[in-house]
């Protein structure tokens, strides 16, 4: 294969193109972009600004790549984006470059899929393997982590952390961080359960799984200051990795973590 751009596809002199990429009808390429081997662009996709985007990843027609933040902070300085390899980017998607307020990046792994009218904000933090429904909307300075489902219409506040194997069902509106395994759902969402599915589907152990159960009971189910609830974990509970992993998520928490639907005391 050899590049094939067509013919009425605008891309500027400066624009990097590697090997056997496809640029479609009417498509505009930037002069800072750079597209790395095996990309496809759709017809009339728009990547643009200092945006950087990996081997195989794919833009569909209508996408808006790199374009200027909606930060009425932001006064054209030279920020990034910065994308990985193997993402599917799907029709009127909107991906966002940095601010100056949050390190001039946002960065986005790698095997992604942004299903249409998904947006992601200035200042972002996406990790690999997760799934962005239609319409899913990140605000600015969000983190998400690795192999995450954000169902369809969900909307996620500035500066939310959302921890790995978490789903955010459609519609939920995540004002503060979700932790890793979770399943958050709701206006103002709210805990629901652990993500058993991804677990599975992940090869987590049984051993693992259960200890999520458990830890997810103790930590997040019943009242009390957490430091206490995570002092009278369980010693089998406490030294597993994965709720390792939860407690620290908790207590580096800024935004505080989302509640859980149910308690167990009366």
């Amino acid at each position: 294969m050899t590049t094939q751009i067509h013919a009425t596809a605008i891309v500027a002199s400066g624009a990097e193109i590697d090997k056997d990429v496809e640029i479609g009808p009417y498509s505009v390429i930037g002069p800072y972009v750079k597209l790395a081997a095996r990309c496809k662009v759709g017809p009339h996709a728009v990547i643009e600004g200092r945006t950087e985007i990996g081997e195989e990843t794919r833009v569909f027609q209508f996408a808006s790549v790199g374009a200027q933040p909606q930060d009425l902070k932001f006064h054209d300085e030279p920020s990034r984006l910065v994308i990985g390899s193997h993402n599917m980017i799907r029709e009127f998607v909107t991906l966002q470059p940095g601010t100056e307020h949050g390190g001039m990046l946002t960065t986005i792994g790698s095997h992604n899929l942004f299903m249409a009218n998904s947006h992601v904000a200035h200042d972002c933090i996406v990790g690999d393997y997760n799934v962005f429904a239609n319409s899913a909307a990140l605000a600015g300075h969000v983190t998400i982590g690795n192999r995450i489902v954000v169902g369809g219409l969900v909307g996620i506040h500035q500066f939310v952390k959302v921890g790995d194997f978490a789903m955010l069902g459609g519609g939920a509106m995540v004002s503060r961080d979700v932790p890793p395994y979770c399943i958050a759902q709701g206006d103002h969402a709210e805990l629901r359960g652990i993500n058993i599915i991804a677990l599975k589907r992940n090869k987590f152990s049984d051993e693992d799984i259960l200890a999520i159960k458990k830890g997810f009971r103790h930590l997040f189910l019943h009242a009390g200051n957490f430091e206490d609830k995570v002092a009278s974990l369980p010693d089998n509970v406490k030294t597993n990795a994965a709720i390792k992993t939860v407690i620290e998520f908790v207590q580096t928490s800024n935004r505080g973590v989302c509640r859980a639907a149910v308690t167990l005391d009366s």
